[in-house]
């Protein structure tokens, strides 16, 4: 089911993928450079209905309206909070999250709308090559359990130089910021989003 919302930043997009007895309801938003067709988004949308999770695939006003580059961060935050209203009228408790671009937004705003919990897939921690320049502060101040899944590979921050904080992390073996694995990896692309779902699967169960 597709449900479009108007925002202050424009009109978005909700691609519903419903479960039958849902407990929780999983928002999803994408990065930067792509959409909702993003591995990770598609297989957490696929997977989690049957585990009681409904997931919202959000598209942001500025994808739906057909532009190639993403606006200031504070017009994503301003989308974001636009499509909440919908999220919530589910009546559940709702975790919020996102793919790199979209997770950060997830952080920001995680307090001041009463998210659950946040998912933060590829969560951007620095730019690629430029250490220095780290976004740490968004994740650590998310102020709700909060997961981090994250390529072992990732240019934009490997698990590794992830700081200390209150919060979990699973490493997708080899996988680069959208978790593609080379093919001579040990572990292969379907393993590698099976290690995505039920990382987050198991996560949520445990939420309460």
């Amino acid at each position: 089911m597709i449900e479009f919302v108007e925002t202050d930043a424009g009109t978005a997009r909700i691609t519903w993928h419903k479960a039958k007895k849902p407990q929780f309801v999983l928002a999803l938003s994408h990065g930067a450079g792509g959409g909702v067709e993003a591995r990770d988004l598609q297989a957490l949308a696929q997977a989690l209905p049957a585990h009681g999770v409904t997931v919202a695939l959000v598209e942001q006003p500025w994808r739906v309206a057909g532009r190639k580059v993403a606006p200031a961060p504070k017009t994503l935050d301003t989308g974001w909070r636009g499509i909440w209203p919908a999220l919530a009228g589910m009546q559940l408790p709702v975790v919020s999250g996102g793919r790199s671009a979209g997770a950060r937004v997830a952080c920001r705003t995680a307090a001041e709308l009463g998210a659950h919990a946040v998912l933060a897939l590829g969560f951007p921690l620095h730019p690629p090559g430029k250490p220095e320049k780290s976004r740490a502060q968004e994740l650590l101040g998310a102020g709700v359990p909060t997961l981090v899944v994250q390529g072992g590979n990732d240019p934009f921050g490997k698990p590794d130089e992830f700081p200390e904080g209150d919060y979990r992390l699973i490493e997708v073996p080899y996988g680069d910021h959208g978790f593609a694995v080379p093919k001579r990896a040990e572990i292969g692309q379907e393993r590698a989003l099976e290690v995505i779902t039920e990382g987050v699967v198991q996560w949520i169960a445990s939420l309460g």
